[in-house]
């Protein structure tokens, strides 16, 4: 055993500095200058399920961040919208696009059993996925426009399962407009290989991405790595990384994986206020949430709908959640506590705050803060 080792073996970190590694690596201690494209590689992605939420997500991490570069790049066809991890909408560059979703494949697979599984026995999902491949690729459409071609192209399935069959099975991409700054419109697919005129990796490499998990979002366990990813059965690539790896232990006593040059703050180390957007990463890549959020708060973040709130950090923590509304070209950020909140805390989110309503209204006439308690 090599000296690095033998130090963190057995070795017990707390919340607190599983919370301070944990904003260490998604650049929110202190915001980055970092290109774009980087910073999104260094998070894996970024959760994508609320068109606007990896611009707030950005916008936290990223020095003089400005929406219309992402925009840019989405249309530049440089970063991308697809269903990855957990079989989620997640924003991606394209090179991690191409190499993250064929190790995914086993994750989409199990998603749509889940939800069709029933209605898919006895189905050809080979031919069907290949028919829709081919509808995309002519013509990128909405789910429920292929699923009605599909059907009438006698699937025996109904719209939305003979689409979910495509949507699985074959890597497709939202296409902008979706996904651009200021603007609407419906989410249009094609396949990936169609839109960034690539292939798909040919490589399995669930190694490569533990390791891309670890500098994102260790130390964890093994389970907080099958939660990000929705694979299963990861325990024999992480033995086999062993060698590359140092250990250590939460407080309930469980093995924690990590990257042996990986940040590891001290946990007293500061952390200023921060807003994350709808379906941060942060809130969703662990087992335990322990190390960001009281277990008390998760019903008022995570809604019974599948929604989950954009939150607010006060020393690294969520203690509350925010909204943008307009109102006669005025916009309003509400902030809602779950906690009693000190004058220094409530001038510092105040702060931020203001800044963020300058960043998602730039030409508003007047802005405003509201604060609440629940």
């Amino acid at each position: 055993m090599d000296v690095k080792k033998a130090q963190t073996e057995g070795k017990v970190l707390s919340n607190r500095e599983l919370n301070r590694a944990l904003l260490a690596r998604q650049m929110l201690l202190s915001r980055v200058k970092l290109p774009i494209l980087e910073a999104i590689e260094k998070l894996v992605g970024m959760q994508a399920q609320s068109p606007n939420a990896p611009y707030f997500g950005l916008w936290s991490r990223i020095e003089d961040f400005r929406h219309e570069e992402l925009s840019g790049l989405l249309r530049e066809r440089q970063l991308v919208r697809m269903a990855l991890m957990r079989s989620t909408l997640h924003l991606v560059t394209a090179r991690d696009a191409l190499r993250l979703r064929p190790l995914l494949q086993p994750v989409m697979d199990r998603s749509l059993k889940g939800a069709f599984g029933k209605q898919l026995q006895g189905v050809d999902q080979e031919a069907l996925a290949a028919a829709g491949r081919e509808l995309v690729e002519k013509e990128p459409m909405t789910f429920h426009e292929l699923g009605i071609r599909l059907s009438k192209h006698g699937s025996g399935l109904d719209p939305e399962a003979a689409a979910g069959v495509v949507r699985n099975r074959i890597p497709l991409v939202q296409i902008p407009p979706r996904g651009i700054w200021g603007e609407g419109g419906q989410a249009l697919h094609t396949s990936v290989e169609t839109w960034l005129s690539r292939p798909l990796s040919s490589k399995s490499e669930p190694e490569w991405l533990i390791r891309r998990y670890l500098a994102a979002f260790g130390p964890a366990t093994v389970k907080d790595i099958q939660v990000w990813s929705g694979l299963t059965r990861i325990s024999e690539d992480i033995k086999s990384l062993c060698p590359h790896l140092v250990t250590f232990r939460n407080e309930r006593g469980e093995k924690l994986f990590d990257l042996p040059d990986a940040p590891r703050p001290d946990a007293e180390t500061p952390s200023a206020p921060r807003f994350l957007g709808e379906f941060d990463n942060m809130l969703l890549s662990y087992a335990d949430r322990g190390r960001v959020m009281e277990d008390s708060y998760r019903k008022r973040v995570f809604t019974s709908n599948g929604i989950i709130r954009a939150t607010i950090l006060i020393d690294g923590f969520v203690v509350g959640t925010w909204k943008l509304t307009n109102s006669r070209n005025c916009g309003v950020l509400h902030i809602n506590s779950f906690r009693g909140l000190s004058m220094q805390e409530r001038d510092a989110l105040s702060e931020e705050g203001a800044r963020m309503l300058h960043f998602a209204g730039a030409h508003a006439a007047a802005s405003e803060i509201i604060f609440t308690n629940s």
